[in-house]
């Protein structure tokens, strides 16, 4: 007999008398009745108060407020299947980077980045929450986590109140990123630090109309 299997039978021994498991009750809420305004203004509310910079926009205004986003960018890197419409009105000095199969920028690259614009999979109203799934229009997961400043379209059709809305939107085996506000901790007195293990500053440009 082997050692896992020595340790694998004391462990099936030590449960052989356990009781069964009672059956959980899974009486949570799995589904909302807010309409369209409702859910806007609940997923404001708590970007805000994670403090995320939040503009409720229409789409034909997308391009204008990625630019007024990045008015202090000498760069940003984008996914390569993010709608390039959104970057045109950007400056001609404003260098654009694409991060692509196949020619993915290093590291050192996305770091030297100024900011990174992407989509958005699904957004979870109730607890702030933004989560990418690696479809080409977001990335790969170091794009977004890497440069200093993220930029995030938020379709209002992929806004949903509760937790349980969201996991069916979702393929589980994809590399998920899960945004609730810009990256911040605390150390042992509490004083709040931003940047550690992800942007410093987080823009969500919410879209009426996609």
């Amino acid at each position: 007999m082997s050692a896992k299997e020595e340790i694998l039978g004391r462990i099936r021994s030590a449960l052989a008398d356990a009781p069964q498991a009672p059956e959980v009750p899974r009486g949570y809420r799995t589904s909302s009745q807010l309409d369209e305004a409702a859910l806007i203004e609940l997923l404001v509310d708590r970007l805000v108060d994670y403090k995320a910079g939040v503009d409720v926009i229409d789409e034909a205004q997308i391009p204008q407020s990625v630019a007024a986003k990045l008015e202090q960018a000498s760069s940003v890197v984008y996914p390569h299947g993010l709608n390039q419409q959104w970057l045109s009105a950007l400056p001609s000095e404003v260098a654009q980077l694409a991060d692509a199969p196949g020619a993915r920028l290093s590291v050192a690259e996305l770091d030297a980045t100024s900011a990174v614009v992407t989509s958005s999979a699904v957004s979870i109203a109730e607890s702030g929450t933004i989560i990418l799934d690696g479809e080409p229009d977001q990335g790969r997961r170091a794009i977004s986590l890497v440069p200093d400043h993220h930029v995030c379209v938020v379709p209002v059709s992929t806004v949903v109140q509760l937790l349980p809305e969201a996991m069916p939107r979702l393929t589980v085996t994809r590399p998920l990123t899960w945004i609730s506000g810009p990256s911040a901790t605390s150390d042992i007195e509490l004083e709040r630090v931003e940047g550690v293990h992800g942007p410093r500053t987080l823009d969500v440009l919410l879209v009426r109309g996609i």
